[in-house]
Order: C-alpha cells, then sequence, then structure tokens
C-alpha cells in the first residue's frame, strides 16, 4: 500500500476530487494548509503599506490506496491540479506497512 499526499491550489480541489473518483479512489483526507515552496511567497500592499505573505493557503489531500492503483490516483491528480503556474504544488508517495479499520478490524488492503 502506499499513502499519497498532494499538496495543491485550493481552487483546484474540486476537480481533483472529481478526477479521483473516476479512477475509483473512494476515500481521502482533506486539510487546509498554509505554505511555500521555491516562490517564498510574495509582496502584497495593503492601506498603502507593502508586506510580503510568506505562508500561501493550501489544501493536502491524503489517501491511501493499494500498489495497482498508485499511478492512476497520482495521474489524476497531476492532470487535474496542473495550471502550469508556479505553486501548483508537490505529490509526495509514500510506502504504508499496514492499515486496519476501526469498526471491523479489518486490515492491510481490506481496511483501505
Amino acid at each position: 500500500m502506499k499513502k499519497i499526499e498532494a499538496i495543491i491550489k485550493p481552487f483546484k480541489l474540486e476537480e481533483v476530487k472529481d478526477a479521483l473518483a473516476e479512477v475509483g479512489i473512494e476515500g481521502m483526507t482533506v486539510v487546509e494548509v498554509k505554505g511555500f515552496g521555491r516562490q517564498k511567497g510574495h509582496t502584497e500592499i495593503y492601506r498603502g503599506s507593502e508586506y510580503t505573505v510568506d505562508f500561501l493557503p493550501k489544501i493536502k489531500i491524503e489517501l491511501v490506496t493499494t500498489d495497482a492503483l498508485v499511478e492512476t490516483a497520482v495521474s489524476a491528480i497531476v492532470k487535474a491540479a496542473k495550471t502550469g503556474k508556479i505553486g501548483d504544488g508537490k505529490v509526495f508517495i509514500s510506502t504504508v506497512e499496514d492499515a486496519i479499520r476501526i469498526r471491523t478490524e479489518e486490515k492491510g488492503e481490506k481496511a483501505v
């Protein structure tokens, strides 16, 4: 099993969610986060004063899937989240050793 974490622009959430549903991903966790990458935030002017916005609003999507669905899920996320502009986000993939569904106590891929 693999855990996929994707950091995307907030307005792309619905598109990514729909794209994942189309490829058979049923569950995910979504968190509003703030952060920055290479762009290091940006400068804004408020009431005549210039200030730097270091942390930009982003959405973090987390999901665990079988090894067989990883490439399909990642492709769906990248295709749906891409704008071609700075700050589109990142996708991280890591290995999950085990999963347990609390209600039924199922383990492994059955719990996902």
